[in-house]
C-alpha cells in the first residue's frame, strides 16, 4: 500500500502537466444559456452563460445590447480584460457591415467570451441568472473561463444561434 502511495503522489505532477488537446468547434444557444465546446462533434464541456441585456434577436447595431447569432470565428485572446481573460468573437462580418450601413448604424463590436471582474466573485449566482453583458457572452467563475481559455485555441469557428 506505501509503494502504492508513493506511486500515485509521483504521478500527480505528470497528470497536472499532461497537455491538454484543444476543442474545434464552440457551440452557443441563446434560448438556453448554454455554451459547449466540442471536439469531433462531440461536448467536452458546457457552461451556463449570460448575454446581453436584450438577448433575443441578432446584433444590429452598437448599444442595441444583443450577441450576434451566426458563425463566427474566435480569433484573439486578451489575457488582460477588465471582465479577466476574454477571446474575441470576430463580429461583425461582412454581412453585418452591410446590413448596419444600408440601416445607416454602427454595427457595434468587440464582442467577447469573457469571464467576470475578480471583485464580483461573490456575486456567481446572481450574475449566473441574469443577463448583464452589453452583447457579449460571459461565464460567471473566473475558474469556468480558465478552463474554456485553456481548451479554445484560436483561431476556433463560433456557431452563435438562437
Amino acid at each position: 500500500m506505501r509503494y502504492l502511495t508513493i506511486a500515485l503522489l509521483l504521478a500527480v505532477p505528470l497528470l497536472a502537466s499532461a497537455k491538454v488537446t484543444p476543442v474545434d468547434h464552440v457551440v452557443v444557444y441563446k434560448s438556453k444559456k448554454l455554451m459547449q465546446l466540442m471536439r469531433n462533434g462531440r461536448v467536452v464541456k458546457s457552461y451556463t452563460v449570460s448575454f446581453g441585456d436584450n438577448p433575443r434577436g441578432h446584433k444590429v447595431r452598437q448599444g442595441d445590447e444583443r450577441t450576434p447569432e451566426g458563425r463566427y470565428t474566435l480569433d484573439w485572446k486578451n489575457p488582460n480584460s477588465r471582465f479577466y481573460r476574454s477571446i474575441h468573437v470576430s463580429y461583425p462580418n461582412k454581412q453585418d457591415r452591410a446590413r448596419a450601413a444600408r440601416l445607416g448604424v454602427n454595427p457595434g463590436g468587440d464582442i467577447m467570451v469573457h469571464g467576470i471582474k475578480p471583485e464580483w466573485s461573490h456575486m456567481e449566482r446572481h450574475l449566473r441568472r441574469n443577463n448583464w453583458t452589453d452583447g457579449c457572452i460571459a461565464v460567471a467563475s473566473n475558474r469556468e473561463m480558465d478552463e474554456i481559455w485553456a481548451l479554445v485555441k484560436t483561431p476556433t469557428p463560433i456557431d452563435i444561434y438562437p
